[in-house]
């Protein structure tokens, strides 16, 4: 299946390798409740947890970056997120058999997100990913993020990987289109947060998995 022998495989973060949603979802509801507004139904905020703080604000409080208010609400979302990190984020169902098969294989894997050092790290520790990882580049780590492929030559540097040789996966339509202009093959996971305005058979990806469990057997050999 793939062009070349697969040496590297790098993670989108949130919706991709780990279930952050129903952090990400709570920390949104603790910030509208004190502002006095109802809370959301987590189904409603799901599908826009991979597209930051920013899409989050906009869905809680209907201001966008323009309005005056707008970076002291965003602001005052990751602090709330931050104390609330890693209460019930996991890796998806069956990854962990993924990490544990490329580590038993010698395929190198890694982390790239758009998600700042400053929550990225601590969450990859809590959940001890963070010294098993081959590269991890965030969204502060270099710059421009994606869809720029410039984080996924860091990770491929920071690995001692050629693009070529790598796979990378995600949910958001800039995580392929900074895997197709790295020259990597790129895997787009529709069990991710995928909002209803996606249309994933338009991302130009390599290849469409529906579940967690097609991902592992992707690499089943």
């Amino acid at each position: 299946m793939f062009k070349h022998q697969v040496k590297g495989v790098f993670f989108d973060l949130d919706g991709t390798l780990v279930d952050t949603a129903p952090d990400m979802a709570l920390a949104l509801n603790l910030q509208l409740e004190r502002h006095n507004k109802n809370p959301l139904d987590y189904s409603v905020i799901r599908p826009w947890v991979s597209h930051g703080a920013a899409a989050l604000i906009k869905l809680g409080f209907g201001v966008t970056p323009e309005h005056q208010e707008f970076e002291e609400y965003r602001l005052e979302y990751l602090n709330v997120y931050s104390d609330n990190l890693a209460i019930k984020s996991q890796l998806f169902p069956h990854l962990n058999d993924l990490l544990n098969q490329f580590d038993a294989n010698g395929i190198k894997w890694g982390v790239v997100t758009n998600k700042p050092e400053f929550l990225a790290l601590p969450l990859l520790e809590h959940l001890g990913l963070l010294k098993r990882a081959a590269a991890v580049v965030c969204g502060d780590t270099v710059k421009p993020s994606k869809p720029s492929p410039t984080p996924l030559f860091l990770a491929c540097k920071l690995a001692k990987l050629s693009s070529n040789e790598c796979i990378y996966v995600g949910d958001a339509q800039r995580d392929i289109q900074a895997a197709n202009s790295a020259g990597q093959y790129s895997v787009a996971v529709e069990y991710g947060y995928i909002t209803a305005d996606d249309k994933v058979a338009d991302w130009n990806a390599d290849l469409v998995l529906n579940s967690s469990k097609e991902l592992l057997d992707l690499f089943k050999s």
